[in-house]
């Protein structure tokens, strides 16, 4: 006892006391558990369309404040150049076709809310186990990971079953064909070539029936019905599907009910925003999750009358800076809760802009910076490097910027730590926990390798030399942009990933991101020492990883996109499938 009140009389006892008191706010809220967890999912945003990645003439005042309170990562990756695998990948924070949730066809995403592929329900999403962990889930916006598998209520695709108390919002995508006014966008081409063949038929049956009655033909009533009935029928089997996408396709639910069929598009935007702060005030006393998944800035670029003709690049800049309003709304609603220091917030892209997407001239897709491609590429930066911002005050460094390798599918094991879950342990998870290299107790990402999918076909890997800096991409694959030298696939729409439009590299074109990040001048073993001995460490990075991968289920198969009737969310009594709840509130 004497000794010890001898310690505490010590002239160095007293300032070391004073200093465990007074330790900094960062060391105490390290150790908060279950923070509320915020993630903004922006849809078709380039990375090159945000003031604190470069862009100067877009206002993004919103956005750049997550970052200058926040960390922002120069190297964040999707996991696929498309919304349903990409989102799939970030929902379970691993590759799309280790789900079946990548294409081996060019129906590359999910097209109808009647399909029956989507996000398998033995899948664990990191909602799902937040819930488990006595979190509040809620989604907001945009799903496009289906809905129905095998009747119109089993719902086994759709947010509640994958760990969400909560969902407001499309469970498809927001697509051109939702505004009455604006060129339809969904399957154009394929819909052009039904509506050519349907005319071809109907004027053959014609033709046959004019001729059997001015006896130019010899032809039987019977076959001229027969023929006549074909082309009806043939006529119904896809306009009842393709003549309806804004009933089948744009609509909106709140959980289960169907609240709006087709959407009012010009209150969409208000109602994504009233449902996200209010869901943030129901749940202010306890650990809550809420993904706010934009429909802002996809095509057809809805956007309030305040916003419009605000901006330098006409529509699409007015939808990207409301977006960023919106991102302050709920960045206000967070602080006027006192919930800013417990709260993660996470600010993304899906994937890169869509360079193709213009009408009458106008761009009404996305810039990405630098970085060569866009939307739809799964190997070139532009269509897979994404903005990423975290901000967590007291505990995330204000203002750092990391240009380390990191990938949307991080975030799963990061939240999922976060809140005190461990990851499943029955399956390869490829996602890294990011906390310790956004606090900076590490100066390396986990990842060694990312591997870049175009649907199922592998179109580049990713190599980061740690001991060196170097980071390295091989291009096995790439698309052949049209016109020849554009960037981009503009005859097409889109680029694709296999067959008569795509290059194979053999050896794989080489570049090194740390010194040519916009994949400029491809190496080769003339210009680059090594380039043996990178190219044999990254073929075998890939036989390691194809061993990891077993056969599943294919989500996107030709049967599981088309239109199935008998799975359609329908608000009436189908096909009578109309109305407005929101409205009659």
């Amino acid at each position: 006892a004497s000794f010890l009140l001898l310690c505490f009389r010590s002239p160095l006892v007293t300032p070391l006391i004073f200093g465990l008191l007074l330790q900094p706010t960062l060391t105490q809220l390290s150790i908060i558990s279950q923070p509320n967890i915020v993630l903004l999912m922006a849809d078709d945003l380039g990375i090159g369309d945000v003031g604190c990645y470069g862009n100067d003439t877009i206002r993004t005042p919103n956005i750049d404040r997550l970052a200058k309170e926040g960390v922002k990562l120069t190297q964040h990756i999707a996991a696929a150049p498309l919304c349903t695998p990409s989102r799939a990948a970030f929902l379970t924070g691993r590759y799309p076709l280790r789900s079946g949730m990548d294409a081996i066809n060019n129906y590359r995403v999910i097209f109808w809310n009647a399909g029956s592929g989507g996000l398998p329900p033995n899948e664990t999403t990191f909602a799902k186990i937040l819930q488990q962990q006595g979190y509040s889930t809620g989604l907001i916006g945009k799903w496009h990971q289906g809905v129905n598998c095998e009747s119109r209520n089993d719902r086994c695709h759709h947010p509640l079953n994958h760990g969400f108390d909560y969902f407001y919002g499309m469970p498809f995508t927001l697509i051109s064909d939702c505004q009455p006014t604006e060129t339809p966008e969904m399957d154009r081409a394929f819909r052009r070539k039904l509506w050519l063949s349907t005319q071809m038929i109907g004027l053959i049956a014609l033709t046959a029936a004019l001729g059997r009655l001015t006896g130019l033909i010899t032809v039987r009533w019977k076959t001229l019905t027969c023929l006549a009935g074909f082309s009806l029928l043939f006529f119904v089997s896809w306009f009842s599907s393709y003549g309806f996408v804004r009933y089948w396709n744009c609509i909106m639910m709140r959980n289960h009910e169907v609240t709006e069929q087709p959407m009012v598009t010009d209150r969409t935007t208000s109602l994504i925003l009233r449902e996200s702060i209010s869901f943030i005030e129901r749940n202010k006393h306890k650990p809550f999750l809420l993904f706010l998944s934009f429909l802002h800035s996809h095509t057809p670029l809805l956007t309030t009358e305040k916003f419009l003709r605000r901006s330098r690049h006409g529509l699409y800049g007015d939808n990207v800076e409301e977006m960023d309003w919106m991102v302050g709304q709920v960045l206000d609603a967070i602080d006027k809760g006192g919930l800013k220091d417990t709260t993660l917030v996470y600010f993304a892209s899906d994937h890169g802009g869509w360079l193709e997407r213009q009408e009458d001239k106008r761009q009404l897709g996305g810039w990405n910076g630098i970085y060569k491609g866009g939307k739809a590429m799964g190997g070139w930066e532009g269509g897979i490097r994404v903005p990423g911002i975290f901000r967590w005050p007291g505990v995330l460094p204000a203002g750092t910027v990391i240009d380390e390798p990191t990938s949307l599918m991080d975030i799963y094991p990061t939240v999922v730590h976060l809140a005190g879950g461990t990851v499943p342990q029955d399956r390869i998870i490829d996602g890294r926990d990011l906390m310790p290299l956004l606090r900076g107790t590490v100066v390396h990402s986990e990842h060694e390798f990312l591997f870049h999918y175009c649907g199922v076909h592998l179109h580049a890997v990713r190599w980061h030399q740690k001991d060196s800096g170097a980071v390295w991409k091989a291009h096995y694959v790439t698309p052949i942009f049209s016109p020849p030298g554009a960037g981009a696939c503009y005859d097409r729409g889109f680029c694709p990933c296999f067959g008569e439009g795509v290059t194979h590299h053999d050896p794989p074109l080489l570049f090194d991101l740390s010194r040519d990040p916009s994949e400029a001048k491809p190496l080769s073993a003339d210009t680059e020492p090594l380039f043996d001995t990178i190219i044999r460490k990254i073929e075998r990075a890939i036989e390691e990883h194809r061993r990891t991968l077993t056969p599943v289920p294919e989500q996107l198969s030709v049967y599981n996109v088309v239109w199935k009737p008998w799975l359609q969310p329908c608000c009436g009594t189908f096909p009578f499938c109309w109305c407005d709840k929101e409205g009659d509130s």
